[in-house]
């Protein structure tokens, strides 16, 4: 597989097969190269400013209006219905997901999708969606399309090869993939595969800004990569079901060819991969636990400026020599809502209870820190360099908006650890008046 890389960039691709399929000078010629269709797919208005008009101009056998209509498809456990449980403010915690075994029960990536909890409408174009996947066999003659917002892919077991209209992507854990509003894709998967999935309505994910920090740091946009250009020319005499998402629910429709039958393309909206390992972190080397901002690598802004819509943060492994410093991250009331997962290792915060393949919600002011172990430890601790989540990989979404629980996360999905709270039972009181 080969890829272009740079965020945002306008790049353009073609299938080496068909040379000068590209149109030159201008879009939307009388007559294509190789009787190819234009057709635009744009991310924003058209009136956007430059900064932020975001459209890519694909060259296909066919476009993509030939398909007979839409019809309702009971699949999944996709909603966006915030009011299905009662709230719940306390601290969440969920043991790793169960992935079915193909022989009792196939799910491939759409039929295994389970919304966990989420804020916001996708109507309104303003919200929010976290959703679990888990599934065993892979998308045969059908793909999928998001027409509510975009999805940022966290795969914790198991490697995705993703087809999608602009070519080919191969993401494993450790990586994550961006599928931005309305881009068709399918996912192919080679045995037992979970991860999570962030989905933002009405926004994309940009790179935050720099600030004080400067022109290079955290995420750098040349690390971001692009597929190339690849087309199959396929008839489906059965059918190829293209599946939407839309307004929360899923329809499908039939067609008689693939999707994936664009032959070249041009623009800066794009599928996009990154490889966590090639974060570049920020840390303090004097003092005091910096406020994990300094570890995001991509956000999603809200209408306010400096108040993300979704944030998407990392703990990757790292050099701690702060002195006279709790190392660990420190006891914590927030005004936003920061759900965790783990792709591997022990998250240092919480070496038991939290696992790879589950999560964490800590809501909107409920109060969340180190477990008494780490406390304990971290206080008595030789204060040396030391690698910090040396092996782990943990990850958090956060939000400025105060997320609702499903009756999948709360009940069905019979994940949720109800003795997340005994794990600072233990704290004691170490307050001596007569000792400063």
């Amino acid at each position: 597989l080969q890829y272009m890389s740079g965020f945002g960039n306008e790049h353009v691709s073609e299938d080496p097969r068909c040379p000068g399929a590209l149109p030159e000078g201008q879009n939307n010629p009388q007559v294509c190269p190789y009787g190819l269709y234009a057709e635009q797919l744009s991310g924003s208005a058209f009136t956007c400013p430059r900064p932020t008009n975001k459209r890519s101009w694909l060259y296909r056998i066919l476009p993509s209006v030939c398909h007979k209509p839409f019809k309702p498809l009971e699949e999944g456990h996709l909603t966006h219905n915030w009011d299905e449980a009662e709230p719940d403010p306390n601290q969440l915690r969920w043991k790793p997901f169960d992935i079915p075994k193909a022989p009792q029960k196939k799910l491939d990536f759409v039929s295994g999708l389970h919304t966990l909890c989420g804020a916001g409408e996708p109507r309104g174009r303003n919200g929010i969606a976290v959703h679990i996947f888990v599934c065993n066999t892979s998308m045969l003659d059908r793909c999928l399309y998001n027409s509510d917002g975009d999805f940022l892919i966290v795969p914790q077991q198991g490697k995705l090869l993703i087809t999608t209209e602009f070519g080919k992507m191969l993401v494993e854990p450790n990586e994550i993939c961006v599928i931005q509003q309305g881009m068709r894709f399918s996912v192919e998967v080679f045995g037992e595969t979970r991860g999570y999935i962030l989905e933002v309505y009405g926004a994309h994910f940009e790179l935050p800004d720099l600030g004080p920090i400067g022109a290079n740091g955290l995420a750098n946009p040349r690390d971001f990569l692009v597929p190339v250009a690849w087309y199959e020319d396929r008839q489906v005499p059965g059918g190829y079901t293209v599946i939407s998402k839309y307004q929360g629910k899923l329809f499908a429709a039939q067609q008689d060819f693939s999707p994936f039958n664009v032959v070249a393309w041009h623009g800066n909206y794009t599928p996009y991969k990154y490889h966590l390992e090639k974060f570049m972190v920020i840390n303090s080397v004097a003092f005091d636990h910096a406020d994990p901002s300094i570890f995001t690598v991509l956000t999603a802004k809200s209408t306010r400026p400096g108040v993300a819509l979704a944030d998407f943060v990392i703990f990757p492994p790292r050099w701690g020599v702060a002195n006279n410093t709790f190392r660990p991250p420190y006891y914590h009331r927030n005004c936003m809502s920061e759900f965790m997962g783990l792709i591997k290792g022990h998250y240092e915060a919480k070496e038991e209870g939290f696992q790879p393949g589950g999560a964490s919600l800590h809501s909107m002011m409920t109060p969340h820190g180190p477990d008494a172990d780490c406390f304990e430890k971290a206080s008595k601790a030789k204060l040396e360099p030391e690698r910090v989540a040396e092996g782990t990989m943990a990850f958090m979404f956060e939000s400025s908006l105060s997320l609702a629980i499903t009756k999948w996360g709360l009940q069905t999905s019979n994940r949720l650890d109800k003795n997340y709270y005994k794990c600072w039972e233990p704290l004691k009181s170490h307050f001596n008046p007569k000792c400063k």
